[in-house]
């Protein structure tokens, strides 16, 4: 959704007491996106629990169904996938709408890629501003047929009934969404397609194939996947979602006294890059219970607050805390001394801006903040009340609720309604647990 209503929605975050309790983080949206997708090429049912209820991945679960895969839903966070098979999916003629989703948009444009029909994919105004030709060029490598707007942005016209050949691709940047589309593009080729990237990113899309038992393998920074193989059904736990946790193991660390509890959070190594950041700069992160599910790692996070100061933050850790970075911004403004952060530059190609947003952003609010081309140096220590824009990006308005607690004043936040889109219930799940924000 995009337009009126969502602009309208302001939040005022406040400053609050101490953090407490135990916080249910609503299912990951990489692990949601992708069980929908994979459930609806394999064969036999599958069922998945802890589904993310989020606008982005219902709009990728009615893609799938649209493409004829059938999906029940006996309960919220729950999904019986009936598969039809790896040629199973049927084209139609109306456009297939991915909302805000640019995970769900790229992932989606390599599994019909190798399609025998044609199909367009459109979405939100936010995602018809951002950039796919990263992912229609390698296609267009194996042979896919995808037409973008003259900028190269969507929407997307997939030509089917091409062949697809496996390729081997070294990503210029590293990126687990272009990494993922040419590996569900590679399940159509002929032979094997294997994908060699700059820095090792999120493996969510090597670890789901896996389970789905396609012919598969992978180490950080390389994956290959041999096309024509059946997936077969299984069941997904989806996971508590890192990045939607992210905001409160800041806000817990930065508010004095709080003490929180957050049950079965993912912890794919190349995704808790923030957590490293954090304890960097003092952070007190625990790390309980570790179990796997689903080939994903997960565990329980107790996160109590402790004195936080300025850090250069490793350029190695970059890729596993990408859309983490508006949290981290504000832990450095609420730090004492300087936070550098480099090699971000994709924070400027994600939903909005970010960097950009969160520079301007705490900048209104007394933070002196110094931008580079991939980065930026924020100077801690105080953050005062005031007015910022989220620029319709979740992650940038949940970011600046958090810099709400330990304000010198009320933070009131533009442009707050996107944050369904990966987070529903933020608003009552954070009042539940003392931060006090209000909604309007």
């Amino acid at each position: 959704m995009s337009g009126s209503a969502h602009e309208a929605l302001t939040w005022t975050s406040k400053p609050a007491g101490p953090l407490s309790g135990q916080i249910r983080i609503p299912g990951d949206k990489s692990v949601s996106h992708r069980a929908m997708m994979l459930g609806a090429i394999a064969e036999g049912i599958t069922h998945v629990s802890g589904f993310l209820e989020g606008e982005d991945t219902r709009a990728t679960a009615a893609v799938m169904q649209t493409l004829g895969a059938h999906m029940e839903t006996p309960a919220p966070g729950q999904r019986i996938v009936h598969g039809v098979g790896l040629h199973g999916l049927r084209g139609v003629e109306q456009p297939l709408d991915c909302g805000n989703a640019g995970t769900g948009m790229r992932l989606i444009a390599g599994l019909l890629a190798g399609q025998a029909f044609d199909s367009t994919l459109v979405g939100d105004a936010s995602l018809s501003k951002r950039p796919m030709r990263r992912i229609t060029d390698p296609l267009a490598a194996m042979g896919a047929q995808i037409e973008t707007a003259p900028d190269g942005t969507p929407p997307l016209r997939i030509h089917g009934r091409r062949k697809l050949k496996g390729v081997e691709y070294t990503l210029p940047v590293a990126s687990a969404q272009v990494k993922s589309a040419l590996l569900l593009a590679g399940l159509y080729a002929e032979g094997q397609t294997q994908v060699i990237e700059p820095h090792p990113t999120r493996d969510y899309t090597e670890r789901m194939l896996a389970a789905f038992a396609a012919d598969i393998d992978f180490s950080p920074g390389r994956a290959r996947v041999r096309g024509g193989v059946p997936l077969r059904a299984t069941d997904i736990e989806v996971p508590a979602d890192f990045s939607s946790a992210a905001f409160f193991l800041v806000a817990a660390s930065i508010v004095p006294g709080s003490h929180l509890m957050l049950p079965a959070v993912g912890l794919n190594p190349r995704r808790t890059g923030l957590l490293e950041a954090l304890r960097l700069m003092g952070a007190n992160i625990e790390v309980l219970h570790e179990r796997e599910a689903a080939g994903e790692r997960i565990g329980d996070i107790r996160v109590r607050y402790a004195p936080l100061h300025g850090a250069v933050i490793p350029p190695a850790l970059v890729p596993d805390m990408i859309d983490e970075f508006p949290a981290l911004f504000v832990a450095a403004a609420a730090a004492e001394g300087t936070t550098v952060v480099s090699g971000a530059a994709e924070l400027r190609v994600k939903e909005s801006d970010r960097l950009a947003g969160m520079a301007i952003g705490l900048r209104a609010l007394g933070v002196r903040v110094e931008e580079s081309d991939d980065g930026a140096s924020i100077h801690g220590g105080r953050i005062a009340g005031g007015r910022v824009d989220s620029l319709g990006d979740h992650r940038l308005a949940m970011s600046f609720a958090a810099a709400g607690l330990v304000a010198t004043g009320p933070v009131r936040i533009g442009d707050c309604a996107n944050v369904a889109t990966s987070f529903p219930g933020f608003t009552e799940l954070a009042n539940g647990c003392g931060f006090a924000l209000e909604a309007a």
